[in-house]
């Protein structure tokens, strides 16, 4: 037969579906990474998400005005009311932050919708990170890039976008992709020690017998074997004359997962930069500031950038911003508050009823602040000084215009 008659022989392409086995030693072998909702399961990395979201749900956020060198506070803005109060979402300011925040460490980061007409802010809407997508340019230097939600498309000015470590602008880094061993190691801690409590903490083995067994021996004895590591009756298993167990894994104690579980615990709270003691409910007043200077601070800096970016109109910036008020972070502590303010009062540029203010308390008309010595007193409205312990009073200004009038005489 002519040769190039003959048909090709191909092989089989069709495919064939993995084995239960396969699937299982492909994610044994596979990625480390947990998932967001695993992640949200470890303990630490809960408590220091929490932390740092609860912390900015309540610091207060304004808008201010560079005018002539001061910064001087813009009142009635509703851009500040949907950022501090009333979103004009479903979800009010405290649970708009939170989503955030859960979004910035654990996702491609936390994103927000924009809602304008004709210049003017009408609302700010959470959208999931997961529904998110992101459509990118290929220009590593003229960066460009559309936001994709259920398939609509929208440019990146109609969202509100905090990112972290992100090096397009588009969507960031979570802490899931940058630690995921650790956090893998944690959360399969948590898992081992689930199944040692529903075993009721019996270790693995097996037996081992010199004879051979029938099967219904065999069947008699896995039945009672799984009825002992049910963990809901209380069954015993007798090995008959020939048969022992052999061990085939450690105990917690063995394993030391308790001290591990601290361990992983410290090493996830470096990740965010929160100190342990903070999730252990016995942080000192220092280890709180520096909780706040590490863990939080940079978040709020973030969230500054990013406000300033998305909510302010092009005419506006260089000249208004957006900033958080961390002075409320020292009304946790009234001893503290009250020695900051007593400091601020002593050094002259605080006055009471500026204190009475902070404090929500109704103004004195107190306009008098020291001068020193504790006897001499400035009004800087009307330039006045008086001294009490003489009963006398002398305007600075007219003191002023006498010495400047004396000096032409001469």
């Amino acid at each position: 037969m002519w040769p190039f008659s003959q048909k090709e022989k191909r092989a089989d392409v069709t495919a064939v579906e993995p084995t239960t086995d396969d699937v299982l030693l492909r994610a044994l072998l596979g990625s480390s990474a947990v998932t967001k909702t695993e992640a949200l399961n470890i303990p630490s990395v809960k408590s220091c998400i929490n932390f740092v979201a609860d912390t900015v749900s309540m610091l207060p956020i304004k808008l201010y005005q560079e005018k002539d060198g001061k910064a001087e506070e813009v009142k009635g803005d509703k851009r500040v009311n949907l950022l501090n109060d009333d979103t004009g979402d479903t979800l009010d300011a405290v649970q708009f932050w939170r989503a955030l925040i859960n979004d910035y460490f654990l996702g491609k980061g936390g994103y927000a919708y924009v809602k304008k007409e004709r210049n003017q802010f009408e609302g700010l809407y959470y959208v999931d990170e997961t529904s998110v997508s992101v459509n990118k340019n290929v220009d590593p230097i003229f960066k460009d890039y559309d936001i994709l939600v259920n398939g609509t498309t929208y440019k990146p000015y109609e969202f509100l976008k905090i990112l972290r470590n992100t090096k397009d602008g588009a969507k960031g880094v979570s802490i899931i992709e940058e630690n995921s061993l650790i956090l893998s190691v944690a959360y399969n801690s948590l898992v081992y020690e689930e199944n040692l409590v529903k075993k009721g903490g019996n270790k693995k083995g097996f037996l081992k017998s010199t004879k051979k067994l029938t099967q219904d021996a065999i069947d008699k004895l896995k039945e009672a074997w799984r009825n002992l590591y049910s963990n809901n009756t209380e069954n015993v298993v007798i090995l008959n004359d020939g048969m022992d167990f052999k061990e085939a894994s450690n105990t917690s104690v063995e394993m030391q997962l308790n001290e591990n579980k601290e361990t992983n615990s410290a090493e996830i709270c470096k990740i965010i930069n929160i100190p342990i003691n903070i999730i252990k409910g016995i942080a000192s007043s220092q280890e709180y500031s520096n909780a706040f200077k590490m863990g939080v601070m940079p978040v709020l800096r973030a969230i500054e950038c990013a406000l300033n970016k998305d909510l302010l109109l092009e005419k506006e910036k260089g000249f208004f911003y957006f900033a958080f008020d961390t002075k409320e972070m020292l009304k946790g502590d009234i001893k503290e508050r009250f020695d900051a303010y007593k400091t601020g009062i002593d050094a002259n540029f605080l006055g009471i009823d500026e204190v009475r203010f902070m404090e929500d308390l109704p103004s004195l008309g107190i306009e008098w602040i020291k001068l020193g010595l504790d006897s001499v007193l400035f009004n800087p409205k009307t330039h006045e000084i008086y001294t009490p312990n003489t009963n006398s009073a002398q305007n600075m200004q007219n003191l002023k215009e006498k010495s400047l009038k004396g000096g032409d005489e001469d």
